[in-house]
């Protein structure tokens, strides 16, 4: 399955391009008076998307009023105040510059009992549900291969669940961490299942160093359950 496949110079070029068919979408169902559902990752790749996404907003009048936010993980266990958390982080690159409701922002929560998590994990699904489903979903990959935290072996039909991480993955971590044995060993996570629904999907790879990850992924050598999914399906 061939899929659509664009190459950028510069990391910027992508981030604008990725960052106007978000702002298209949110402009287009604004008008409709419908809402729109976002599906949004965290780290260093979308990073650049967002900081776009906040000039619109500021000075180009993108409304945020009616957009829908569901993160795809969040570290388990980890407080949202943590300086390691991606709630905060969502909130200090993203969030906190834009106008959207604190109602509609939904970010998977690490400070929960374990005992807690199936069902929070069950209430995630019927949330995305009950907003209608997510309409675009942004997603980066990691050195594993993972599409959010499912690393490789996850199933294809696999729903938002707590998981453990891979060694390598926390490796990739430890410097945010102040060292590898400050990592989580464990997460919580949308699955490949429930990102899959999403009506469009971008997965951005910017720099040398995702080449050879998205080449092996193309070729089915990372996990054919997990990355190939992704890429065989049509935005």
């Amino acid at each position: 399955t061939k899929l659509p496949t664009l190459m950028f110079r510069t990391p910027a070029e992508a981030d604008r391009h990725v960052a106007l068919v978000v702002e298209s979408l949110i402009r287009e169902n604004n008008s409709a008076g419908v809402p729109t559902v976002l599906g949004l990752p965290t780290g260093s790749t979308p990073i650049g998307v967002y900081r776009e996404l906040i000039r619109l907003h500021k000075e180009e009048d993108l409304d945020f009023s009616q957009v829908i936010t569901f993160n795809l993980d969040e570290y388990f266990p980890m407080q949202p105040d943590s300086i390691h958390s991606y709630n905060r982080w969502m909130r200090a690159n993203f969030f906190d510059h834009v106008n959207i409701p604190e109602e509609n922002i939904h970010i998977p929560r690490g400070d929960i009992p374990v005992e807690e998590i199936d069902a929070f994990c069950e209430e995630y699904e019927r949330q995305i549900e009950k907003a209608g489903g997510i309409q675009l979903q942004l997603l980066g990959i990691g050195r594993t291969g993972h599409i959010a935290f499912n690393e490789p072996g996850s199933s294809r039909n696999s729903l938002t669940r707590g998981v453990t991480l891979d060694p390598q993955t926390r490796r990739d971590a430890a410097s945010s961490f102040f060292g590898a044995e400050n990592v989580p060993h464990h997460a919580v996570t949308m699955g490949v299942g429930t990102i899959l629904s999403a009506r469009k999907i971008i997965l951005m790879a910017l720099g040398e160093h995702k080449a050879s990850i998205v080449r092996k992924a193309v070729e089915g050598e990372v996990t054919e359950e997990v990355t190939a999914s992704f890429l065989q399906k049509h935005p």
